[in-house]
């Protein structure tokens, strides 16, 4: 698992908040006493919940030290834990809410960690989740044929991850727990205004198991290669900007 870097991912927050605010709107009706929001990175997502649930008990986990450091300096005033998905799904604590924003991702066994993540719900508890499904974007294709070039010799474990399911496969998991859940797509057009900004913002995620794995300058090397390729592809709107479309999966399922 790569080492997260709050300073990095934030360099696009706002971005990065819309699709858990849009989560959070979906469920905005009930009236939760207990939530956690497993994957909480530096906060932001943790701080929406509580914007929506003021009166609710809120923790926001992480297996990311660096992560948990930053959300808990930005907001003081929230409960935030070092702890991994594995650890949720085996514990005797039970929620009202179970939060997942562009977390899951990294978790490998979507089959066995949803159902075990389910089970943790109380009674009429909900899970509300949103994975990035963003495989046959340009740049994530760039980004996949140029990391398993023969020069740069990756782990095939670095490939493994970011693996997802597809909508109906999820579906189906959903429909063997319970007939009460919502699955649904959004693709979010992010106009940056460079190529770079584009590469800056998979600096943050999916280029980053990748970049650590190699020395400085190989790193350069990889990320102007990705740029290099990019630029081929991508044409600037009419008033210079470059869209970076990102595809999300969301799904609500409740007990």
């Amino acid at each position: 698992m790569a080492e997260w870097n709050s300073e990095q991912y934030l360099k696009f927050k706002s971005q990065r908040t819309q699709p858990a605010i849009d989560l959070v709107r979906k469920i905005s009706a009930i009236n939760p006493q207990n939530i956690i929001d497993i994957g909480c990175g530096p906060g932001n997502s943790t701080n929406v919940l509580k914007k929506y649930f003021p009166n609710a008990h809120i923790v926001g986990i992480d297996n990311s030290e660096n992560m948990i450091e930053k959300a808990a300096a930005t907001y003081p005033d929230l409960e935030f834990k070092t702890m991994s998905v594995d650890e949720i799904c085996h514990d005797n604590a039970n929620y009202d809410v179970i939060f997942s924003n562009a977390c899951l991702q990294w978790v490998p066994g979507h089959r066995e960690i949803i159902p075990l993540l389910f089970d943790r719900l109380n009674e009429n508890g909900v899970m509300a989740v949103q994975i990035p499904v963003n495989t046959q974007e340009p740049l994530f294709k760039i980004i996949k044929e140029i990391v398993n070039e023969d020069k740069w010799v990756f782990l095939s474990s670095l490939n493994e991850q970011n693996a997802t399911l597809n909508g109906d496969e999820y579906f189906d998991i959903l429909s063997s727990l319970t007939d009460n859940f919502d699955i649904w797509e959004t693709v979010y057009y992010h106009n940056l205004p460079s190529i770079n900004a584009m590469v800056e913002w998979v600096k943050g995620t999916r280029l980053l198991p990748y970049i650590q794995a190699l020395n400085k300058t190989e790193a350069q090397s990889l990320i102007d290669e990705i740029a290099e390729s990019a630029a081929e592809i991508y044409n600037k709107q009419e008033n210079g900007e470059i869209i970076f479309r990102f595809r999300r999966l969301f799904f609500t399922a409740i007990r």
